[in-house]
């Protein structure tokens, strides 16, 4: 008799529905249908993750199994352009990185004398914020760049994508409590990144700082300082009195001196999108980095799927720019539609050229794009013969990185049995038709640091829509989190009350049963849930379902019978009971309990 092979075949992290079924040897249509039959729709050229891919091939019954193509580097790695001998040097952009509530804010507002926490809802950075600021080192003033990532769970993608934006990472730890959960997972962003990492070691002025611990806890981390023979720079600061502020900047642009960090001037300005909100009176407005080239007021860029005649350069503290060169955080308005969070922008020659390109890319987006699905989501569907209950909701937030965050923090709440379903996004004020698309859906509005105006606010009173506000993003997804909680359908719990074993039987009909016999355990009340069993240990059986509707001490009603004792028992039955001499009746309560996420 042949044994069946396994065929393996390597397929990337990303593959497209197209590619998988020619790698499968199969026509398109067959892996589309299968998609389609577990509720994707989804075209030839759009894109499955590789988990996905596994629950088809496994749904379609073939004996190949799926292998990720090993790559030859990070795929978030930005590749560094190559420079010409034109090249100058330019300020180093440093990411600042870290656990919540360890200090990155206020050593940012030590550095640029600025009370940016306090005005942070929650004291929690919601936004990545760029700025520059000029520290004089060696007798010259000298530009360095910052970004303030946030530092609370939900912010994750944002966090990430500063790691990826930057030369330097700062990891701000501590010193009275050491390295936590997040300081972990922004070292491991900073090395996927391949940048050099620095590590500011916070509130040495509080009682209970301990250096010696945090050092060792780095070294877990596979982070040597210089002191242990390592490469790690350790900066001690405290943000309260300033001290070690100073050194920690010379430190910074050191390390920007050994890694040469170098960019052209003299071509069409390039960079990334780091946020993107709509302003009253000024439409869409970007946060952007330009990372080489020039950028000037006047110039047009195309940025995603959307392009701007740049109507205001300005620096991100507001002082009005005519240019900007590599590694200047900039805020540009004239953009026709709001361009993404993390979209490369550059400078084209002419409008018709910066349309032309931003079409392209939409087109690109809309037909080669991730399906917005991952194998989580997918199980569920394939499971769905087990209902799951959905909580629809539609989500505005102001700027494009706080919607990501939200959104990814809300996906991580689904489970198999309830699940967010996000009826409508977006970005700015909401409005009369986020009102009624959540009446249509039967909807709940969440706005995040965005405005509700009055007559939205009457309109959706009118309609029974409910809008919640929020301006800290934990405090929103404790919310949606409750709603979930709530649609969990409660665990039923049984508990054993006592047992009687029948001794005699003395009147049998369709409905009811009168016996009599001893209470063997526990002790009996009536009414109460019972079932009647026949025969013992692994040859028990469950003969009914029954209810106690009444229980006798010898003539007497009794409401309770305790162990040891003789008693009668009527027994109530939805259909007829052959009650026989031996049989026990096993009396319990039954309850539900709330459950929780």
């Amino acid at each position: 008799m042949a044994t069946a092979t396994t065929t393996t075949i390597e397929i990337e992290d990303m593959i497209t529905v197209g590619t998988l079924a020619e790698k499968l040897m199969l026509p398109v249509s067959r892996v589309i249908g299968e998609l389609m039959r577990n509720g994707v729709m989804a075209t030839v050229n759009e894109r499955i993750d590789f988990d996905t891919a596994q629950i088809i091939v496994g749904e379609l019954g073939l004996d190949v199994e799926l292998k990720r193509q090993e790559e030859a580097a990070p795929a978030t790695t930005r590749v560094k352009r190559a420079i010409s001998d034109k090249a100058v040097t330019r300020p180093p952009v440093v990411a600042v990185m870290g656990h919540v509530d360890h200090g990155k804010t206020s050593l940012l507002d030590a550095i640029r004398s600025a009370q940016v926490a306090r005005g942070e809802a929650g004291g929690i950075t919601q936004h990545i914020s760029a700025y520059q600021i000029t520290h004089e080192y060696n007798g010259v003033g000298r530009k360095i760049t910052f970004l303030d990532t946030p530092g609370h769970e939900a912010f994750a993608a944002i966090r990430e994508h500063g790691a990826l934006l930057t030369d330097i990472a700062i990891i701000v730890v501590a010193a009275d409590d050491g390295v936590k959960p997040q300081t972990i997972e922004a070292i491991r962003f900073a090395r996927k990144a391949g940048v050099r990492i620095v590590v500011a070691m916070n509130k040495m002025d509080k009682e209970g700082a301990n250096p010696s611990m945090v050092k060792g806890q780095l070294a877990e981390q596979d982070l040597l300082i210089e002191e242990y023979g390592g490469d790690i720079v350790v900066v001690e600061v405290s943000a309260k009195t300033g001290k070690g502020v100073p050194e920690l900047l010379d430190m910074l642009l050191l390390v920007a001196d050994v890694e040469e960090l170098k960019a052209e001037t003299d071509l069409p300005g390039t960079g990334l999108i780091i946020e993107a909100h709509v302003e009253q009176g000024r439409g869409p407005v970007a946060h952007a980095l330009v990372e080489s080239g020039t950028v000037k007021r006047g110039d047009f860029v195309v940025a995603g799927g959307s392009y701007a005649k740049i109507r205001n350069l300005e620096s991100t503290s507001g002082e009005k720019l005519t240019a900007a060169t590599p590694s200047t955080p900039v805020v540009i308005t004239g953009f026709k539609t709001l361009p993404e969070f993390g979209d490369e922008f550059m400078v084209v020659s002419n409008e018709k050229q910066a349309r032309a390109q931003s079409e392209a890319i939409s087109v690109g987006k809309n037909s080669g794009g991730r399906l917005d699905m991952n194998s989580t989501e997918l199980i569920r569907m394939i499971n769905r013969n087990n209902k799951v209950e959905e909580f629809n909701i539609i989500i505005k937030a102001d700027v494009q990185g706080s919607l990501t965050s939200v959104m990814d923090s809300l996906k991580a709440l689904d489970t198999d049995e309830v699940a967010v379903r996000v009826v409508g996004s977006g970005i700015g004020t909401i409005t009369e038709n986020d009102a009624h698309m959540a009446h249509t859906s039967k909807a709940v509005i969440y706005g995040f640091n965005v405005t509700l105006p009055a007559n939205i606010r009457q309109h959706a009173a009118r309609d029974k829509v409910s809008i919640r506000m929020y301006k800290v993003i934990y405090e929103l997804i404790d919310d949606v989190k409750l709603e979930l909680t709530d649609r969990l359908a409660p665990e039923i719990t049984e508990t054993d009350m006592g047992r009687l074993v029948v001794r005699g039987i003395f009147n049998t009909t369709k409905t009811e049963v009168i016996c009599g016999g001893e209470v063997t355990k526990g002790k009996l009340v009536a009414p109460a849930m019972a079932r009647v069993m026949r025969g013992k240990g692994s040859e028990e059986t469950k003969i009914a379902d029954v209810e106690v509707t009444g229980l006798k001490r010898g003539p007497q009603e009794a409401k309770e019978v305790f162990e040891g004792e003789m008693c009668g028992m009527s027994i109530r039955t939805t259909s007829r009971v052959d009650l026989q001499d031996g049989d026990h009746i096993e009396l319990f309560t039954r309850e539900s309990v709330k459950r929780t996420l």
